[in-house]
């Protein structure tokens, strides 16, 4: 390369670092660190490296950047910005503030050209990981002979605190047992962290580390030098056999006279008097936010090739399209995510045994639209044997085969759920599964996930201490509620075989956020009440199971979900018998958020009004069930962890039996009767 563009690529480095330290001074907020550090990577990146159209940055093929040290948000922002995506000036000096588009961390959704939405390190790690395993997933089933419609990259850049971070070990690991050539981690090596210097608490071989993965590794000493840092690139391009770590040593806040090299450049604007300082050191125009007509031009032309680049590719999209109509189709039915109208009736028509658990009911859902949805990928925590998730017709994925559809992610349930996210900003439509106990391990990216809308399908079996021997340690208490609480997240737990088929035709047809199922390990009685109409049952997040007699007052409500369902249904049949002769309706309540955004009108049928005596009735915490029952209700919980015992003595000893809980609404039910009285 000429002297001419080195000495541009030193322009738009610098040119970043002045837009990255004023908007960030400007909003009296942010990490100016990163991008003063990475600012010569960032003008190779955009200014050589990368395939993309700022025109379209939807563009099938584009390489996808991921900025895994989401706190860096500027260095993404200004090189956006630069090389021509839908944000102005006007954003950049908009940084964080209300509705901008320029956040605090980088949002999918928010901001042209952002992949993911990234912040908490690591995850951006995972989520490249799942893109470069989505794209040879889809490069294995659309590319051929002179055809290589499928040849993007994926780029993630991550710092010192997202290597720390359990994730990215996790998902390194895979990425280098599946041999994944199409991805490149820059490792942003500055030693610096928000507390201090990395040392401090780390001292890991990061070389070693990743060649024991099965990577290749790049180290740049110099990644302030543009010289040397565009020529670790030509190296990459050259042939890539395996993901590549391309290690930068960079200066956290290059240029900066006081804070460079200090973990005060790394969390907190450098100040007026030190950005002022800064701009005369890298000799930088006085005025702010200025952008040179030499930088302008250059990223205009640079626009043009962008767009005839992917002119070229449409053109090769076309004659392929051609050659290959039967692709093609496929490539459709994967881009729109269809799904054929017999998919439903054919779900319906599964049998079902009389007591059948739910997650083997969920299996027996999966091998049907794993034959109709193409786009559906499976995989397992190394849990497939036991919650259920393997596709029987289809091989497992493996280094240098991705025809299968399932995925063996291994002992890796953060790592797996964010890769799962990453995935699913393709084509693809992933599930993943494990014990719902331990989506705790998997919490944030689960949350990352709902902020993101990713519509990932989370499956969770062994739902209950309804488990039985294995204990407190895999028995979900607190879950059901914590995840009930995440804004964003369509949770069901299904009651039986019925409202299992139902719960995934409305999950599968869901595309603006995850959903996650929750199954019993435990067989469950059948209903035949269930079996209705997805719209009139489950896919209204809940419904009247049992109604009560018309002619005279509800003497009590029961509500419950999952395995309870059918608890609830003996406790209803019990009561509405002599001796008895309650009138009782029963409520099934799969989904709350679903049922939350019913229109008040069926929200008031379904639990309005006088209804008695209310009473929830679900194997885990109580927390949140009050907004149903009310103060005067009951709920029928467990508010401490479980017991290590067969399922039977476990029911007993918690209080779930018939005979338990109608023991309980009587008792209880004279206190409100005497109430009622009294008031009188």
């Amino acid at each position: 390369m000429d002297n001419e563009k080195k000495s541009l690529l030193h322009e738009i480095a610098n040119t970043v670092r002045q837009l990255s330290m004023e908007a960030i001074q400007k909003a009296n907020s942010g990490h100016p660190g990163l991008p003063m550090g990475c600012a010569e990577i960032g003008a190779v990146l955009w200014g050589e490296f990368m395939k993309y159209n700022p025109k379209n940055p939807d563009w099938f093929n584009r390489d996808r950047f991921v900025l895994s040290a989401g706190h860096g948000s500027m260095f993404l922002y200004s090189l956006l910005h630069l090389s021509g995506y839908a944000l102005t000036i006007e954003d950049i000096k908009r940084f964080r503030q209300m509705d901008s588009k320029t956040p605090g961390h980088p949002e999918k959704h928010e901001t042209p050209g952002v992949e993911v939405t990234t912040g908490p390190l690591g995850q951006g790690v995972a989520n490249a990981v799942g893109m470069a395993l989505a794209y040879k997933i889809l490069e294995n089933r659309f590319n051929r002979d002179k055809f290589p419609i499928v040849s993007n990259k994926i780029i993630c850049l991550a710092g010192d605190g997202c290597l720390m971070e359990g994730i990215s070990s996790e998902a390194s690991s895979l990425a280098g047992h599946l041999e994944l050539n199409n991805l490149i981690l820059i490792y942003d090596m500055n030693q610096i962290t928000l507390d201090g210097e990395w040392k401090e608490s780390c001292s890991d071989d990061q070389v070693l580390r990743y060649k024991s993965y099965g990577w290749d590794v790049i180290e740049v000493k110099n990644g302030n030098s543009v010289e040397e840092v565009l020529e670790a690139f030509a190296r990459v391009n050259k042939k890539q056999d395996k993901p590549v770590l391309m290690i930068m040593h960079t200066v956290i806040g290059m240029g900066s006279p006081h804070k460079a090299g200090s973990h005060k450049a790394h969390g907190a604007p450098l100040g007026v008097e030190e950005v002022e300082l800064t701009k005369k050191a890298l000799h930088l125009p006085e005025e702010p936010f200025y952008v040179s007509a030499r930088v302008r031009e250059f990223f205009k032309e640079k626009a043009l090739q962008k767009e005839r680049e992917e002119h070229e590719w449409n053109e090769m999209f076309f004659r392929w399209k051609s050659a290959h109509p039967d692709l093609f189709t496929l490539f459709e039915k994967m881009r729109i995510g269809q799904i054929p109208v017999e998919l439903e009736a054919e779900i319906e028509a599964l049998p079902v045994e009389d007591k059948v658990a739910g997650r083997k009911v969920s299996q027996s859902v999966i091998q049907v639209l794993a034959k109709h949805l193409p786009f559906l990928i499976g995989g397992s925590a190394d849990l497939s044997e036991s919650d259920y998730t393997w596709i029987k017709d289809s091989p497992m994925i493996t280094a240098g085969d991705f025809k299968g559809r399932n995925i063996k992610y291994g002992i890796r349930e953060f790592s797996m759920t964010g890769m799962a996210n990453g995935m699913a900003t393709t084509f693809l439509r992933p599930f993943v599964g494990t014990f719902f106990c331990f989506s705790d391990y998997a919490r944030n990216a689960i949350r990352l996930g709902c902020l993101s809308k990713h519509p990932t399908l989370l499956i969770y079996t062994h739902d209950s201490v309804g488990l039985g021997e294995d204990g407190p340690t895999h028995q979900p208490i607190e879950h059901l509620a914590s995840l009930r609480a995440m804004p964003g997240l369509h949770l069901f737990r299904p009651g039986d075989a019925h409202e299992v088929k139902a719960a995934w035709l409305w999950a599968i047809r869901y595309k603006v956020g995850p959903v996650a199922l929750i199954l019993s390990r435990q067989a469950v009685p059948t209903l035949k009440e269930t079996k209705i109409p997805m719209e009139e049952g489950v896919g209204r997040g809940a419904y009247i199971l049992i109604k009560e007699e018309t002619n005279r007052p509800i003497d009590v409500t029961l509500m419950a979900t999952g395995s309870e369902l059918p608890l609830a249904f003996e406790v209803c049949e019990r009561l509405k018998k002599p001796p008895f002769k309650k009138n009782v309706r029963l409520v099934s309540m799969p989904a709350w958020r679903l049922f939350e955004e019913q229109p008040e009108s069926y929200r008031k049928e379904v639990l309005g009004g006088n209804l008695g005596l209310r009473v929830s009735i679900e194997l885990g915490t109580s927390f949140g069930w009050d907004r149903y029952i009310g103060p005067e209700g009951i709920a029928i919980s467990i508010e401490e962890f479980g017991r290590s015992a067969p399922i039977a003595d476990i029911l007993q000893h918690f209080g779930f039996t018939p005979e338990q809980i109608i023991e309980r609404i009587l008792s209880s039910s004279k206190v409100v009767i005497e109430r009622a009285t009294a008031g009188k």
